[in-house]
């Protein structure tokens, strides 16, 4: 558990800019699996952030203008009879003992509690989408206090959207923040290794799969996502998770797979000879895209914009492929108009941190965000050439001998002061 301090600090970073205001942050539900068994429960990541508070059936308030209670959790209250079937609860008391609220009560007495830390305010923050029954609880209320609002005459006369104010915090990771990542970043880097070693013809995928998975849960980690273990054909399939493939000679293995520490996500991706040697087509399409990465990279630095990086990777694999003629005419027609889309039909990252894929704007309108000292990225271009690919119009036939080679290569970067950190530069490529 991350120190109760930083998410005290969290906390008060973002009452003070919601000033007057009060802030409602529902737990994730559970989720089904199948019939009565249920997944493992992974707690909404913005409540998560703010409160460190791991159990469902619970409701976050940040209420900074109320005089006592700034910080107020409805948890599910102690019960022997369900703790015993279910796991132990923190109850109504370790709400604040363990996670700082100034005040908690049992879930049951939201509707009635619940106004008071709304009636005072100009607008309540909270964002939709996530829970409908639970929006309408929220909408119930706004609608409430606005019919008594010429009365009083005080009342919360707009909603706004939490994540507009929440995730720009959360985009720029704190120290504490970074070590829990840099964790997860190694222990991933040891899972490749391990499946680097292990890989040889004959074996499956899911042995590989194992692997890794074992190194994830023997450190105490488990999979950020499912993992990936796509050998030769199913390289060329993105998300990729059958895992059930028997690997072959002159295969190449597409490995994506990071480990979740404490809730916080490493995503890494390489791709390797099982044979332990790149055919001459699998070597000269793997260089391009090690290229393009590369370059992309040394685009991570502060206040350079988040878009130079996919373009950057987008000029390098056009102009290889076009060395090959497998793509044909203006370089730069074929950039704008995205016919290198047949070969490469993904952004070359993402935010990383709390989720795989991250919270946080990429572009404002015709601005692009501007990268920042703290922010963690992932840089993962790649070459997919599918065995039954079929160029745009205009574009040549890819010849056999291309056909079924896919390759990615996936770091997390980090953007310091001055440049930039390749979390998982332990992994060779």
């Amino acid at each position: 558990m991350t120190n109760p301090t930083e998410y005290r600090q969290r906390r008060e970073q973002l009452m003070a800019k919601i000033g007057s205001g009060t802030a409602i942050f529902r737990s994730a539900p559970t989720a089904v699996m199948h019939n009565d068994v249920e997944y493992a429960y992974r707690q909404d990541s913005d409540f998560f952030y703010l409160t460190g508070f791991n159990e469902a059936a619970a409701v976050a308030v940040l209420a900074p203008h109320h005089e006592e209670h700034k910080f107020v959790l409805f948890v599910q209250p102690k019960d022997l009879e369900k703790e015993t079937w279910h796991g132990y609860r923190a109850g109504v008391e370790g709400a604040k003992e363990l996670y700082g609220a100034d005040e908690a009560f049992p879930i049951a007495e939201l509707a009635e509690k619940l106004p008071k830390y709304l009636e005072k305010a100009d607008r309540i923050y909270y964002h939709f989408g996530r829970d409908r029954s639970f929006d309408q609880t929220v909408l119930n209320h706004w609608q409430r206090l606005m019919a008594t609002y010429p009365k009083r005459g005080t009342g919360p006369t707009a909603i706004e959207d939490s994540n507009i104010i929440l995730h720009p915090m959360r985009l720029v990771k704190s120290e504490t923040e970074l070590a829990l990542m840099r964790k997860a970043a190694n222990i991933s880097v040891a899972a490749h290794n391990r499946a680097q070693e292990f890989a040889k013809p004959g074996r499956y995928e899911y042995e590989i799969q194992a692997e890794i998975e074992h190194t994830f849960g023997l450190n105490g980690c488990t999979p950020a996502y499912p993992s990936i273990v796509a050998s030769g054909y199913n390289s060329c399939v993105l998300h990729y998770i059958e895992n059930n493939r028997q690997m072959q000679e002159n295969d190449l293995l597409l490995i994506d797979a990071g480990c979740a520490c404490d809730y916080y996500n490493a995503d890494i991706t390489r791709t390797f000879p099982v044979s332990g040697k790149f055919t001459a087509e699998q070597q000269i399409i793997y260089d391009l895209v090690l290229q393009a990465q590369l370059q992309a990279i040394s685009q991570v630095y502060p206040g350079n914009p988040y878009s130079k990086i996919h373009e950057t990777a987008v000029r390098v694999l056009v102009e290889g492929l076009m060395d090959l003629k497998l793509l044909v005419g203006d370089i730069e027609e074929i950039i704008k108009e995205e016919k290198y889309k047949p070969f490469y039909m993904h952004r070359t990252g993402h935010w990383l941190g709390l989720d795989v894929h991250d919270v946080g704007v990429y572009q404002y309108g015709e601005n692009p965000q501007v990268l920042q000292a703290g922010q963690v990225l992932t840089v993962e271009p790649g070459i997919y050439i599918s065995p039954y690919i079929k160029p745009v119009e205009g574009q040549p036939e890819v010849p056999e001998k291309w056909r079924g080679i896919g390759v990615r290569i996936e770091d997390d970067v980090l953007v310091t002061l001055e440049s930039q950190e390749v979390l998982t530069a332990g992994v060779p490529k």
